[in-house]
């Protein structure tokens, strides 16, 4: 088999636009793990009733099911049932968020349990309202140590993005699957793919390397 420096600068310009579209689910799908996370988070510490115990049933069961079975599920079963027309790139979009959120969920919890009970009891000796306690007190503290894991999970998330091709997302791998199939040139085109995958995932992983030395010094 010969290498082909043709198809290589030929499949670049298509690759691109799948590149970007990967990058787009990536950085929605983290907006929504890290606000609907939180949410979950603050639901289970603040054990609101009912609520609590359904959102602790919801996380297990994502976190006990595989992606690609979540994402079948939401797009052939999920959205035909409520008649929703959602299209395959917003489907990824949600079943990537709401998976990673099931996660992130817990990042937060423990960066929430890990802020000392004397700030607990400050507050409470401040009489401080419910609301100005978490904004003002516990969040700014808790967040930013959890910063670098959920950075982690973003880098996961960019990785996992290729399961969305089993929906017909326009993703990196789904780009370079369809010029395979048009100019037999395969292994060009995934070998491509896989160096703009590994080549971002590591310079994510340096970023977030750095990142997580800033919050050990704080």
């Amino acid at each position: 088999m010969v290498w082909d420096r043709g198809a290589v600068s030929d499949s670049f310009p298509l690759l691109l636009a799948g590149l970007v579209v990967t990058l787009e689910i990536t950085v929605l799908g983290s907006l929504l793990a890290y606000v609907l996370g939180l949410v979950f988070a603050l639901i289970r510490r603040l054990r609101v009733p009912v609520l609590n115990q359904a959102v602790y049933l919801f996380v297990e069961f994502i976190r006990s099911t595989p992606l690609l079975v979540q994402v079948f599920v939401f797009f052939w079963v999920l959205q035909p049932a409520v008649g929703l027309p959602i299209s395959a790139f917003a489907s990824g979009v949600i079943v990537i968020g709401v998976h990673y959120a099931c996660y992130t969920s817990e990042v937060y919890r423990a960066g929430i349990e890990a802020i000392p009970q004397g700030q607990w009891e400050a507050a409470t000796a401040l009489n401080l309202p419910r609301t100005r306690v978490w904004s003002g007190v516990i969040l700014p503290q808790s967040v930013p140590r959890v910063v670098p894991a959920l950075g982690n999970y973003t880098i996961s998330m960019f990785k996992e993005t290729p399961l969305l091709l089993a929906i017909g997302v326009q993703d990196l791998l789904n780009r370079a699957k369809e010029y395979g199939a048009e100019t037999f040139s395969v292994t060009e085109a995934y070998t491509m793919a896989g160096a703009f995958f590994l080549v971002i995932s590591y310079v994510a992983s340096l970023l977030v390397r750095r990142l997580e030395s800033r919050v050990g010094q704080l």
